[in-house]
C-alpha cells in the first residue's frame, strides 16, 4: 500500500503582503471591512471591473497583517481546487492543500475573485464557513477544519456580468456583508492616477473627464465603461512616452469594445481632450 504524506502547502509567509498597497477610500469601505473582520463576518465586494475591489482586499490584508490567498474563479473551478487533492509521486501518495484550506489552516484571508464564475458546488462548499459554524469539510480526507478567529472569507461579484446562467444565488449572497464599490469620484480618481502612474495633474484630469463621458456610453450599447485600472494603464503609457493615439487606443478603446461604431464614438470623446493626430 502506498505511503500517504500530507503537504500543508506553501509557507504562509509567502502570502504576506510586505509593503502597503496604495488604496484611496471612496467612502466607509475600510471601516466596514475592519468591522467585518473584528466580528468574524464574511464580506462580498460588489462593483464593476477595475473599481478597486482587489486592491481593497490587498490593502486590508496588509493592514491586518494576515496572509492573503487569492483565487481567480473560472468556469472549471470546483470544490476540490479549493480544498486540495491527492497526487501520486513515485510510491507515495501526497495530499496537497488547496488555497482555501491553506487560508483556513493559517488563519488568513481567502479572496474568491468573481466567485459567480465558479461551478455551483464551489459556492455550496463555502457555506459552512460563512455562518456561526466557521468550519470547512474536506470530504476526501474525511476531516473537518475549524477556522481560527483570524480567518476571513471575502468574495467579489460584478453584477454587470450576471445572467440567468451565471447569477449568485440569494442563499449565497445573503450570507455575506456587502460592500459596494463604484468608480471613484473624479477628484479621487485624479489622485489615484497621479499616485499610481506619476502622470501630471492636467493629464490625469483630462483622462478622468474623458472616462466620465465614455461611461455614459454604457446606456448606448457599451458593455461596461472604462475602469480606473485602465485609466492607470493609459496614464502610465502616456508618461512613458508612447504616442497619445497608441496609448489611448490600447487602453480606452480597443479594450472596451469590438464594435466599430462604439470605437468611433469613444475616439470622438477622446479627441475633445487630447490631440490624437
Amino acid at each position: 500500500m502506498p505511503h500517504v504524506e500530507s503537504n500543508t502547502g506553501l509557507d504562509s509567509q509567502q502570502f504576506q503582503i510586505e509593503r502597503e498597497p496604495f488604496y484611496l477610500p471612496q467612502g466607509e469601505e475600510v471601516d466596514l471591512f475592519q468591522a467585518a473582520y473584528d466580528n468574524k463576518l464574511p464580506v462580498m465586494l460588489v462593483g464593476p471591473t477595475g473599481s478597486g475591489k482587489t486592491r481593497l482586499v490587498e490593502h486590508m490584508a496588509w493592514r491586518l497583517g494576515r496572509p492573503l490567498y487569492t483565487v481567480a474563479c473560472h468556469s472549471d473551478l470546483n470544490a476540490n481546487d479549493l480544498t486540495g487533492r491527492y497526487i501520486i509521486q513515485g510510491d507515495q501518495v501526497q495530499w496537497i492543500d488547496g488555497p482555501l484550506l491553506m487560508a483556513v489552516k493559517n488563519g488568513g484571508i481567502s479572496y474568491l475573485d468573481e466567485v459567480v464564475e465558479a461551478r455551483k458546488d464551489t459556492t455550496v462548499m463555502i457555506h459552512p464557513l460563512t455562518d456561526h459554524r466557521r468550519y470547512m469539510v474536506v470530504e476526501k480526507q474525511g476531516r473537518i477544519y475549524q477556522a481560527p478567529d483570524t480567518f476571513m472569507l471575502v468574495m467579489s461579484y460584478n453584477p454587470n456580468y450576471q445572467s440567468i446562467i451565471k447569477e449568485l444565488k440569494p442563499s449565497t449572497r445573503q450570507r455575506f456583508l456587502a460592500i459596494t464599490l463604484e468608480w471613484p469620484k473624479p477628484e479621487l480618481e485624479v489622485r489615484i492616477l497621479h499616485q499610481e502612474s506619476g502622470v501630471d495633474a492636467d493629464t490625469a484630469e483630462k483622462l478622468v473627464k474623458a472616462a466620465g463621458k465614455i461611461r455614459n456610453l454604457v446606456q448606448q450599447g457599451l458593455e461596461e465603461g472604462v475602469s480606473t485600472r485602465e485609466l492607470v494603464y493609459a496614464a502610465t503609457l502616456l508618461k512613458s512616452g508612447v504616442s497619445r493615439r497608441a496609448a489611448l487606443s490600447a487602453t480606452m478603446v480597443a479594450s472596451l469594445t469590438y464594435d466599430k461604431d462604439l470605437k468611433l464614438s469613444i475616439l470622438e470623446v477622446l479627441k475633445n481632450y487630447f490631440d490624437l493626430d
